[in-house]
């Protein structure tokens, strides 16, 4: 039955393809209204417009019947089990890790202490008076 649904879908899915590419824009109607080479179309003067447009809604609905009936039928398949079963949480993953030992404290600070030449004021130069 599940085949049945791949084949009818796949065969769907590439008319439903063909026939929107069949359709001609909004623009080409004008081509054809002042005599253009576009009213020596197959489908007439008028266009494909009723007929593609029908075939196209058509084609629609049946591919989004097999896709919920395909959906349907794998789920009953699966069993209605999740992907995400068997997932461990990261609060899950820290119980089972091993603790990281602690470093031991130091009383030396942690930024470095700064040269002596770098730490004296910047004294303004003579030339510098406002």
């Amino acid at each position: 039955m599940g085949t049945f649904f791949i084949i009818l879908h796949v065969l769907v899915c590439l008319a439903l393809i063909l026939i929107v590419l069949l359709q001609t824009g909004k623009g080409a109607s004008m081509g054809a209204a002042f005599g253009g080479g576009a009213s020596q179309t197959v489908f007439g003067s008028q266009g494909a417009g009723g007929f593609l447009s029908k075939v196209t809604a058509a084609a629609a609905i049946i591919f989004m019947l097999t896709s919920l009936s395909l959906s349907y039928i794998g789920e009953r398949q699966i069993g209605g089990g999740s992907v995400m079963e068997e997932v461990t949480t990261p609060a899950q993953n820290q119980q089972d890790a091993p603790t990281p030992q602690s470093a031991p404290e130091t009383s030396s600070p942690a930024v470095p202490d700064m040269p002596k030449e770098q730490a004296q004021p910047i004294q303004p130069s003579q030339g510098d008076k406002p």
